[in-house]
């Protein structure tokens, strides 16, 4: 099993989380749903229900067709989507800060 990203450890382990923090991690690459289904792990009806508002809101843009398959990225450009960069980004840098504390550091001689 994947080890949980901080993102969706904060935010809680729900479907529209993990869609989002895939779409983070996989920036500035674009991706499939099916894609999507698969590396999450939710189901093709929990990722029909949010991306209805994924798409509402801009948080993605359609790049390309490849056959029937459409692909998205993240949309960069939308203020949601930046401030939820950031935040991600401050929650990487706090774990960071937060795991080396509890490891003891070892000096090599």
């Amino acid at each position: 099993m994947k080890e949980k990203s901080v993102f969706v450890e904060f935010f809680g382990d729900n479907p529209l989380i993990r869609i989002l923090d895939f779409l983070i991690e996989k920036r500035p690459f674009d991706t499939t749903k099916e894609e999507i289904i698969k590396e999450t792990g939710i189901s093709r009806v929990s990722l029909f229900k949010y991306w209805k508002k994924i798409e509402e809101f801009s948080v993605v843009k359609k790049t390309r067709e490849i056959g029937k398959a459409s692909l998205f990225v993240l949309n960069d450009e939308n203020p949601i989507v930046q401030k939820l960069l950031i935040l991600e980004s401050e929650l990487i840098k706090r774990a960071m800060n937060v795991d080396s504390e509890k490891v003891p550091l070892k000096i090599v001689k």
